[in-house]
């Protein structure tokens, strides 16, 4: 097996130290009071009821829904995603919540989106709130569904426990994975 250099070493050193120190300001950026949160949530809302027809119903049908208004996205080599957003029942905030996932590879820049989770079933819902730090692919799986521009979401159809959803200002985004990512309560 062979050792990494010490000048390898240093290099990733260096990168992921940046990497977190550009992620810092977004993060105290992004932290908000519960009242900010709940303004951006119900933002998000209205605009994936807006882009996504039948996105309404899904909501009313859930047991919960779990909406990120912004996750930031920022890396150098190194990278990682922070996010601040609550669950609803029945829409009304019943906790808050931050996601944070770390990645590696190459990448360069910041990105921010929408992340919205729906919890169809109470059984799912429930799995969810007994963990502490909820990681998804591990604690539980997500199917993020896509949808081409003018369609919409059959909500009878769908089958699976917790879906997802990911977009931005210009729609919704494919080839995107929540896997890896850590959810934890938080308190505002």
């Amino acid at each position: 097996m062979r050792m990494i250099g010490r000048k390898t070493a240093m290099a990733f050193v260096l990168a992921l130290m940046a990497s977190f120190t550009a992620m810092a300001p977004l993060s105290k950026a992004q932290a908000g009071s519960g009242a900010e949160i709940d303004a951006a949530v119900d933002s998000t809302l209205q605009e994936f009821f807006y882009q996504v027809r039948g996105s309404r119903e899904l909501i009313a049908r859930s047991a919960g829904v779990l909406v990120f208004p912004r996750v930031y996205k920022a890396g150098f080599g190194v990278g990682g995603e922070y996010g601040e957003g609550a669950l609803l029942r029945r829409g009304r905030t019943v906790d808050y919540y931050n996601t944070i996932s770390a990645s590696f590879g190459f990448q360069l820049g910041a990105q921010a989106r929408s992340v919205i989770i729906v919890f169809t079933t109470p059984e799912a819902l429930h799995a969810f709130q007994r963990v502490d730090g909820w990681k998804v692919g591990v604690d539980g799986s997500v199917a993020l569904l896509t949808v081409g521009v003018g369609a919409s979401v059959d909500s009878t159809r769908i089958v699976d426990p917790v879906v997802g959803f990911i977009f931005d200002g210009k729609g919704l985004m494919y080839n995107l994975t929540l896997e890896g990512s850590k959810i934890s309560r938080i308190y505002r």
